[in-house]
């Protein structure tokens, strides 16, 4: 069993999109606010990071240049921690929105002093925008916000329960690991997190839990340090 005391939770924009796949899905979202409030309330230090891919895929056609799209990734993972922080606070938590760019009054400029301090103000904080830059991936911003701030481990919620040997959704027969090292994740290109992200992990001994968004208190359970999925060790 983990035990933890700051942790950083990945969610991807598809699953805060319920079954509609684009926007968001109320019920979802109140149901991980329900669950990070539990753990706010034990006194568990939330950070939170959100894809974009409810509004935005990244490039669509040559038209558009990998740059700008990446930008208008960046602004979709903005518009999704401005709309779950509210229903964060109207669940009773009290919240910050930190961007590596200036998004005026909408949210702050990050530094690591200031997501300390509201860290311990008990708020979940939410790290949106990315790294600021294009190429990178909302997997490799997650990586650099839990390493810079030190976090115990990353939680990823995803469609499925943990890392497969193979995609479940392919081949039945595929595998469920209960923990796996983040070197046969490189080694045999599981798709976890992607491979700039992984690395980082790797090189900063930075703890991963794969589990099932789906699965009732999974999200709690996971920040108690109970994990119901893979756990991807260093």
């Amino acid at each position: 069993m983990m035990k933890t005391r700051r942790v950083f939770l990945k969610l991807s924009g598809e699953a805060l999109a319920g079954s509609g796949h684009t926007g968001f899905d109320e019920a979802t979202v109140r149901e991980v606010a329900r669950q990070v409030k539990l753990s706010v309330d034990a006194g568990v230090q939330v950070g939170i990071v959100i894809g974009g891919g409810n509004f935005w895929r990244g490039r669509t056609s040559e038209a558009i240049d990998r740059t700008k799209a990446d930008q208008i990734g960046m602004l979709a993972t903005v518009m999704n921690c401005i709309y779950v922080s509210e229903i964060f606070r109207s669940a009773g938590m009290k919240t910050a929105i930190l961007t590596p760019f200036a998004c005026g009054s909408m949210t702050e400029l990050f530094s690591k002093d200031k997501a300390n301090a509201y860290f311990e103000e008990g708020r979940a904080v939410f790290f949106a925008g990315g790294t600021g830059h294009p190429y990178f991936s909302t997997d490799t911003g997650i990586a650099l916000r839990a390493i810079e701030m030190d976090a115990d481990c990353i939680l990823l919620a995803k469609s499925i329960d943990g890392v497969y040997d193979s995609d479940p959704k392919v081949n039945p027969q595929a595998k469920k690991y209960d923990t796996i090292s983040i070197q046969e994740v490189i080694d045999k290109q599981l798709a976890v997190v992607d491979l700039t992200a992984s690395i980082m992990c790797m090189e900063h001994k930075m703890p991963m839990a794969v589990f099932s968004l789906n699965e009732k208190d999974g999200i709690a359970n996971a920040m108690q340090g109970r994990v119901n999925g893979t756990l991807v060790t260093v």
